[in-house]
């Protein structure tokens, strides 16, 4: 299959942006990492996510399997267990630099990967990827967050938006629980992928979201989205990644 792809970020209304990611179709691989707000060097973070991630990608490409730092995972695929290699490489990276000013900080991350044995997603925290099928959207991942915990254990909290916990996640990387979320991920000619940081999803709702994905142009459906999400309030930094796969 060939991609389409491409990618946008907003400052939004923050002072700075402590979004950053990663669009490498050459690579098969697509990031987007979100520095947790509030703390000192979430920039720094989210950066520091997203180039090991590239970095380890690049590596694979030069090397081949002679890049792999311990054996793979044999129940998992190829895209599994480099995703979960480069989430790996990611939370040492940032763990390394949490000194001084910098000693709190720590990045969510959202990662596609599309190869020829398929495609897998990873994630830590409240970034997400999102599939648009045929017209239908639909969340791939489910975010570490308490309203997930509470929605697990048959509570119905608020919406995100009205909760006093909404966006408190309990996963991050650089932080003492960062294991990510991986798994794979069925490929149809014609779906559109959406990664994105929560200043994008939480202000747009999915009905927005899925009517910008239908532009036929990907970098088109990433100015929609941004564009959209900052027009209807959003108050954090916005990010999307958007892949769409087409036949060979």
């Amino acid at each position: 299959m060939r991609l389409e792809s491409a990618g946008q970020t907003h400052v939004g209304r923050r002072p700075h942006n402590e979004d950053a990611y990663c669009v490498r179709p050459e690579l098969g691989l697509f990031v987007v990492a979100d520095g947790l707000g509030g703390q000192e060097g979430g920039e720094v973070a989210s950066q520091c996510v997203v180039d090991a991630f590239k970095e380890f990608g690049e590596r694979m490409a030069r090397e081949g399997e002679a890049a792999w730092p311990h054996p793979q995972d044999g129940r998992r695929s190829r895209e599994e267990n480099l995703l979960a290699v480069c989430t790996e490489l990611a939370q040492r990276a940032v763990q390394s630099r949490r000194v001084g000013y910098l000693r709190e900080m720590g990045s969510t991350v959202v990662a596609f990967a599309v190869g020829e044995g398929g495609a897998a997603v990873s994630h830590v925290g409240d970034s997400r990827l999102y599939r648009l099928r045929e017209g239908q959207l639909e969340a791939l991942t489910r975010d570490h967050s308490i309203t997930e915990e509470l929605r697990e254990a048959g509570l119905e909290p608020p919406p995100r938006g009205q909760s006093a916990f909404g966006h408190i996640i309990t996963r991050a990387l650089g932080t003492e629980r960062s294991e990510p979320t991986v798994h794979r991920v069925e490929l149809r000619a014609g779906d559109v992928y959406l990664l994105c940081s929560d200043g994008l999803y939480e202000p747009l709702g999915p009905e927005r979201m899925a009517t910008s994905l239908a532009l036929s142009d990907v970098a088109q459906a990433c100015a929609a989205l941004v564009s959209g999400a900052y027009e209807a309030g959003s108050r954090d930094n916005i990010t999307a990644v958007v892949v769409r796969i087409l036949e060979a």
